[in-house]
């Protein structure tokens, strides 16, 4: 497995083809927009492919997800916690510089607190403002609870499943029998974690004829930290945005996305940490958000294979229902045809690996996540060979790199 992935090639940041930016016509294109799947090459170009794409994305995001939320007894509860608390945060600031009230109206309080349902249309036009004021500046995303990935929790090193690969019927916990509640106990962790498959997987020899690639473990790379990306921005709800969420992982994952082979594994993570550094992801965090989520693909290869296993299942899951959403959407566009195409052969692609994965040894993912802590190292070292340095928390890199966030 190691002589697989250390097989040197050229520089990651130019492989061998490269696509013309669709929108200048002149550069290389370097990164895929969410939205539309355009490829562009620079922050200039980005803005000025598509209005809509740039100016109204993350609106339209917002007013979409307003609309089609389920309005059940925990969202509204949580939706509550976050009124009060920002009602009462105003009260005590009182009045804002302008002399202007910065809370909800007496009338939308009240309909909250019986219980009723509000949408946009209910808020005033002044409150329209405050509220898209609140989600560009990012002050309502402070107030939502960060989501804690499942496979940092410790029951994912626990996880079993059948010789087939199946999920197997969890017996009941003893705690569950003396009648203690998931919150008493803390075995809520165990409903975090993503199912296992349904149905048996198929052993390679059924869906192809040659014998698996050697790449197939940088592919796995890949794929894993465009998961992670993916469940991360959506605060590990990708339920809420099925389409987008599945777009964000066509264009952070090579490998899905744009059918790339990459050869080595400094390639697969040159190409992911390019769309995180991207302007279209660069509000999540940039290079430092790209580095935490190597450390995420570490901890997945970290756990045992049904670990891996699960997060691929929940993966294939993802794709199915993008599938299924966009069969849905009238009238039909090309670009969605072409996204749709894409999201069928990601599934086989999906299917395929995790079939692989299901008929490794255990101790190959130990080796691979060394593998890929080692080349973390090596994205943040100069390229004359000396250690990048850093100023206290903000890891400014000095000199020459190999990934920077575009300006």
């Amino acid at each position: 497995m190691a002589d697989a992935v250390r097989s040197p090639a050229p520089s990651p940041l130019d492989p061998p083809s490269r696509t013309i930016c669709l929108v200048c016509q002149k550069q290389f294109s370097q990164y895929t927009c969410p939205r539309c799947n355009s490829r562009y090459c620079s922050l200039q170009c980005y803005k000025s492919h598509s209005v809509r794409c740039t100016e109204s994305f993350m609106r339209e995001n917002v007013v979409q997800e307003l609309r089609h939320v389920q309005s059940d007894d925990v969202t509204k509860r949580k939706m509550l916690d976050i009124l009060k608390r920002l009602h009462s945060e105003e009260e005590e600031d009182g009045m804002d510089e302008d002399g202007e009230d910065s809370g909800l109206s007496e009338e939308i309080i009240e309909k909250i607190l019986s219980g009723g349902q509000i949408s946009l249309d209910d808020l005033s036009t002044e409150e329209k403002k405050r509220f898209h004021r609140a989600v560009a500046s990012g002050e309502l995303s402070r107030m939502i609870d960060p989501w804690e990935p499942w496979w940092l929790n410790p029951s994912a090193g626990k996880i079993r499943l059948s010789q087939d690969g199946t999920q197997l019927v969890q017996p009941l916990a003893r705690d569950e029998e003396s009648g203690l509640s998931d919150a008493d106990t803390g075995s809520s962790y165990l409903s975090d974690i993503p199912p296992g498959p349904d149905t048996p997987l198929l052993p390679l020899s059924k869906l192809s004829s040659t014998p698996p690639s050697p790449l197939l473990a940088v592919h796995l790379v890949d794929i894993v930290y465009s998961y992670c990306f993916t469940v991360r921005l959506y605060n590990g709800d990708w339920q809420a945005d099925v389409v987008g969420s599945s777009m964000v992982l066509l264009g952070v994952s090579s490998v899905l996305g744009q059918s790339g082979q990459p050869e080595t594994m400094l390639e697969a993570l040159s190409y992911c940490l390019e769309q995180t550094c991207s302007p279209a992801y660069r509000h999540v965090g940039g290079l430092k958000f790209g580095i935490a989520l190597i450390d995420d693909v570490v901890s997945v290869l970290s756990l045992e294979t049904p670990a891996l296993i699960c997060l691929l299942s929940d993966l294939q899951r993802l794709v199915q229902a993008g599938e299924r959403e966009l069969k849905l959407e009238k009238p039909k566009r090309s670009r969605r045809t072409e996204v749709k195409n894409k999201l069928k052969l990601a599934e086989r692609k999906v299917y395929f690996i995790m079939c692989w994965v299901h008929q490794q040894p255990g101790e190959a993912w130990t080796s691979l996540a060394t593998i890929v802590a080692a080349e973390k190292k090596a994205a943040l070292v100069h390229e004359d060979g000396k250690r990048v340095e850093k100023n206290g928390d903000k890891g400014v890199i000095r000199g020459k790199t190999l990934i920077e966030e575009v300006e």
